[in-house]
C-alpha cells in the first residue's frame, strides 16, 4: 500500500512520524520543521484510512505497520527514528517489532502495548461527525456549530474538523470526510486492543507520557519492558494525552536529544 507522505529536510538522519486516531501527517508539521532546523529529515505519514492515504477493507496494527515500513523503504534513508502517538504509537511499536532493521530508535507517545477500554468517546465523535449535513453545508462555521452538541470541547472539535475537506472541482465530491468513518467505527474495539506478538525490539525506546494523562499505568510496565527491554520513560508536566501539542518545545527538545543518540 502506498501512503500519502511528506518528506521535510534535505540532510541528516530520518525521523518518521505516525499520528493518532483521526489525525494526519501534517499534525506533526510544526515539530518536524523545528527538527529539520536541527539537522534531521522528517517523514510525515498519513496512516491508512486517514488523511490522503488509501482506504482499506480491514484494519490491523500489523497492516498499518507494513504500510509505514514501505514508506520508510521508499525514502532510501532507512533506518529511521520512529515516533508514534496513541494509535500511531501502537503502529510504531508493531513496526519496530516486525521490522527492527528499519527502526534505529523508537519514541512512543502516551500509549502502551495493552488493550484499552472506554472507546465510547471516539464512538461519540463519529456519531457527531455523521450529524453534519454535508450535502447542504455552506462553510466550516456551520459544520462547527452542528458538531458542537456532540463535541463541546472546541479544541477537540477543531481537531476533528481538520478532517473535513471541500472538493470544488467540476463534478467534485463537495464536502466530505477524509477518514474512513465506517471502517474506524466498526473496528474501534480492535483499535482499542493490542495484537500480541512474540517478537522483541532491542533498540533504544523512549516512552513519553503526559503528567495529566492516564493512558500509561504502572500495570503496563511489564509488557513494555518484555517487548522493549531498552525502555526509558519520561513524563512531561502540564500535558495530557496530546503531549506534543500541549508542550511542543519540551517535546521537540526531548526528541532532538533522543534522536541524536542521547
Amino acid at each position: 500500500m502506498t501512503l500519502n507522505t511528506t518528506l521535510l529536510g534535505s540532510d541528516g538522519p530520518l525521523i518518521t512520524f505516525c499520528h493518532g486516531l483521526f489525525g494526519q501527517g501534517r499534525n506533526w508539521t510544526g515539530i518536524a520543521k523545528s527538527l529539520v532546523g536541527k539537522g534531521f529529515r522528517c517523514l510525515l505519514v498519513d496512516l491508512p484510512n486517514h488523511g490522503r492515504s488509501a482506504w482499506t477493507e480491514h484494519l490491523s496494527f500489523a497492516q498499518m505497520a507494513e504500510a509505514v515500513a514501505g514508506a520508510i523503504r521508499d525514502t532510501g534513508l532507512a533506518p529511521s527514528v520512529v515516533v508514534g502517538h496513541s494509535l500511531g504509537g501502537k503502529v510504531a511499536m508493531r513496526l519496530a517489532l516486525d521490522h527492527p532493521d528499519l527502526v534505529s530508535r523508537l519514541c512512543v507517545v502516551d500509549i502502551a502495548p495493552a488493550p484499552y477500554e472506554g472507546m465510547n468517546q471516539f464512538a461519540q465523535y463519529i456519531k457527531g461527525m455523521r450529524t453534519i449535513d454535508l450535502a447542504s453545508l455552506d462553510n466550516r462555521a456551520v459544520a462547527d456549530a452542528q458538531l458542537e452538541p456532540a463535541v463541546p470541547d472546541p479544541t477537540v472539535r477543531g481537531f476533528l474538523l481538520q478532517n473535513l475537506r471541500h472538493d470544488t472541482s467540476p463534478g467534485g465530491r463537495g464536502w466530505f470526510w477524509q477518514p474512513n468513518l465506517d471502517l474506524i467505527e466498526s473496528e474501534l474495539d480492535r483499535i482499542a486492543g493490542w495484537e500480541s506478538t512474540d517478537a522483541v525490539y532491542r533498540g533504544p525506546v523512549l516512552w513519553v507520557g503526559g503528567a495529566e494523562s492516564d493512558y500509561i499505568q504502572p500495570e503496563h510496565e511489564p509488557a513494555m519492558r518484555a517487548l522493549f527491554p531498552q525502555t526509558r520513560r519520561l513524563t512531561v508536566k502540564r500535558a495530557g494525552h496530546w503531549v506534543h501539542s500541549a508542550q511542543p518545545e519540551v517535546f521537540t527538545e526531548v526528541l532532538t536529544q533522543f534522536a541524536g543518540g542521547a
